[in-house]
């Protein structure tokens, strides 16, 4: 069974699920800076580590409290919690803090390859693979997640002859993953959602 073959398997099994789920990304859309900022801490926070993690910490800690604690305070909480990394982030996460209240406005003024750029250049902590994961959890859909658990599945469906994923190759990658999205009628928020589930049997964001 080839890839396509087996996302429009899928589809019939978790369609709803994943419709669900996009609308989570559309709500969240619509939401304030706090809360994207809240969001932006997750993505920074499943990097290296994974969605869980990530949403145990944002589960744990409020959005006014990664906007506003102080960077040791932010590692002690991490550190408690059980987060690895706790204080690589922190400092992260204590940096981009002065984008807490205006993250929504800055990016809503942008097209979508400014988007992503700036988030790059200016968030800490953030490259193609988080940047993109942010902007796909607050209601753009076409941008690519491409997370070792993607790669295998281009990999193993020979979509990619690459080695591994870098800067230089996030964009081949991810023009891969559009024309495989065009053929399914897919964006590509949605495409992410059913490769993540062939690879982990989950649906997260």
């Amino acid at each position: 069974m080839n890839i396509l073959e087996k996302i429009i398997e899928l589809k019939e099994k978790i369609s709803k699920d994943v419709e669900k789920k996009i609308k989570e990304f559309e709500e969240m859309n619509r939401k304030d800076d706090i809360q994207w900022f809240s969001e932006l801490c997750f993505c920074i926070l499943t990097a290296n580590t994974s969605a869980e993690l990530g949403l145990k910490m944002q589960r744990n800690i409020t959005p006014e409290e990664f906007a506003c604690l102080d960077e040791m305070s932010l590692a002690e909480r991490l550190k408690n919690l059980g987060y690895r990394f706790y204080n690589t982030r922190a400092k992260y996460i204590h940096e981009n803090q002065k984008y807490a209240h205006s993250i929504k406005k800055i990016i809503f003024e942008m097209n979508d390859e400014e988007k992503r750029y700036w988030l790059i250049k200016n968030i800490k902590g953030v490259n193609f693979k988080e940047s993109s994961h942010f902007l796909r959890n607050v209601g753009y859909k076409n941008y690519a997640i491409i997370d070792k658990h993607i790669f295998k599945i281009m990999k193993e469906n020979s979509l990619t002859d690459e080695i591994k994923i870098t800067s230089k190759n996030y964009l081949k990658l991810e023009e891969e993953l559009k024309k495989l999205a065009s053929v399914l009628n897919m964006d590509l928020a949605t495409l992410d959602l059913y490769l993540w589930y062939m690879e982990t049997g989950k649906i997260l964001k």
